[in-house]
């Protein structure tokens, strides 16, 4: 099969029979949901530009199983320059979508998966990386997208596994059969679920011996039987129900999570690459955790909207001019790219594995992450310093419409010369959505929490840093000898 155009993708998902809760009932039309939707057209745009000329080699690979032209998110880094056409991807979709477009996780599970496959048979004698290698070509000749599953509820956070007092509270396996396992447990914040054909599961943490059966990794259908989705709110979820779309902010894309219940569900041997293993979850969850910390160039993305929405707020305010307003609209522009500069830096030094698999340098994966923690936050409260309060005390779109007050709205909100009062009122409710609405969810707390929360990138840091190398730089300079 061809990689998937958009309209393939789309009718695809119609196929699936998924089962979806959200506000409470049974979602009948997954696609078609008015919530739903705009994360479902983020994902289809990753096809549609898959077969545009000007976006193929950014958004195309060759595959080093097949020799096949691949979509990128179903690729195996296969050089650093795989590595950098990654960030440029997901900078370039960042910026066309304004939010998460939900494919990073999975390519960084399949990453990190032909990674530690290959490691444990080394070590163990097993055949989980046939297993994988076998299941990555029917992703790659499908043209799939896959959800990556890592985050466990954990329930207490003091305990390990084995001593919760729900077991279930991190996934894990309740039976083992002669034609596979049957698991239990569930995964959250898991973005883009109901928009993917197939979940790979992975274990969220290090674990020990007696976590055993909680170290496991597999891959099934997402419409397997025994699988829920319980969809999550968002902030001004519910805009996307009304008739008018200004106030939505983004009125083509947006983002959805989800919690992933498993409720005694069965996995084939052929589609399990970890089971047991559990001095091996370490390194997936911290091979997977550096892909995803790279990934975030995509919030310089939609940084980019952001800075260019606010430079045009300005100009509609008349007060672009204003010496204030140009040095924070740099500094925007300076932390933007920063974060980019980071996820271009960890690619570049990146380095083959055992596997052949290029991962990239981890310490600066966890440099780059850390910035993105920080430096949206910034970005997002200069634009809404230089939006000003209207952002938030902006009437609905209906009163703008009405007959009774929508001419005062219209007259007492107009401010430049041949600038509408429509106009700037769509550029505010982007910054809101950007800053405070749905896309926050993407821009901000996930810049926060994904990929791990900020504690995890300082202690990959510390582990990772050479201080031997610098103090002995230092003590050779001031000419202290290594003996004293």
């Amino acid at each position: 099969m061809a990689m998937m155009t958009g309209e393939q993708y789309e009718a695809s998902l119609r196929k699936l029979n998924l089962q979806v809760y959200q506000f409470g009932k049974k979602v009948e039309n997954v696609v078609d949901d008015p919530i739903i939707r705009p994360s479902m057209n983020a994902v289809k745009l990753t096809y549609e530009l898959a077969h545009q000329p000007e976006y193929e080699d950014l958004m195309t690979a060759t595959s080093h199983i097949s020799g096949k032209k691949i979509n990128r998110f179903t690729h195996i880094h296969q050089s650093t320059d795989d590595l950098v056409k990654k960030t440029k991807m997901g900078r370039l979709l960042g910026s066309l979508t304004g939010c998460c477009f939900q494919r990073c996780v999975g390519m960084d599970a399949m990453n990190a998966l032909s990674i530690v496959t290959y490691d444990i048979d080394q070590k163990l004698g097993t055949e989980y990386n046939k297993r994988f290698l076998k299941y990555l070509a029917y992703v790659q000749e499908n043209d799939l997208t896959c959800d990556g599953a890592m985050t466990d509820p954990k329930g207490d956070r003091s305990l390990p596994p084995h001593k919760q007092p729900d077991p279930d509270m991190f996934l894990h396996v309740v039976e083992e059969k002669e034609d596979g396992i049957v698991v239990r447990g569930a995964k959250a914040h898991q973005t883009g679920a109901v928009n993917s054909h197939e979940i790979i599961v992975m274990p969220t943490i290090s674990m020990r011996e007696a976590d055993a059966e909680y170290a496991v990794s597999f891959a099934l259908p997402a419409d397997a039987e025994g699988i829920t989705y319980i969809m999550g709110r968002q902030s001004c979820d519910t805009r996307k129900l009304e008739a008018g779309k200004i106030d939505r902010g983004n009125s083509l894309f947006g983002g959805h999570e989800a919690l992933v219940v498993f409720d005694d569900v069965f996995v084939p041997w052929e589609r399990v690459f970890m089971y047991k293993e559990f001095e091996f979850a370490g390194q997936l969850v911290e091979n997977f955790a550096s892909y995803h910390r790279q990934s975030y160039a995509c919030k310089a993305g939609v940084g980019d909207v952001l800075i260019g929405a606010t430079q045009t707020i300005a100009e509609y305010n008349g007060a672009a001019k204003a010496s204030h307003v140009k040095d924070k609209i740099i500094e925007m522009n300076h932390l933007n790219e920063t974060l980019f500069c980071g996820s271009v830096a960890c690619a570049c030094e990146g380095g083959k594995q055992p596997s052949g698999t290029y991962l990239v340098n981890t310490l600066l994966a966890n440099v780059c992450k850390q910035n993105v923690t920080r430096f949206p936050y910034e970005i997002a409260r200069l634009a809404q310093d230089i939006a000003g309060g209207l952002m938030v005390t902006l009437p609905s779109e209906d009163d703008f419409k009405s007959p009774e007050v929508g001419e005062w709205l219209t007259k007492y909100y107009k401010t430049c010369e041949g600038i509408s009062t429509e106009n700037r009122n769509r550029m505010l409710r982007l910054i809101e959505n950007i800053t405070l609405g749905t896309a926050a969810v993407g821009y901000l707390t996930e810049s926060m929490h994904g990929a791990g929360s900020p504690q995890a990138q300082r202690i990959m840091i510390s582990r990772q840093v050479n201080m031997a190398q610098k103090q002995k730089a230092a003590k050779q300079l001031c000419g202290i000898k290594e003996e004293e």
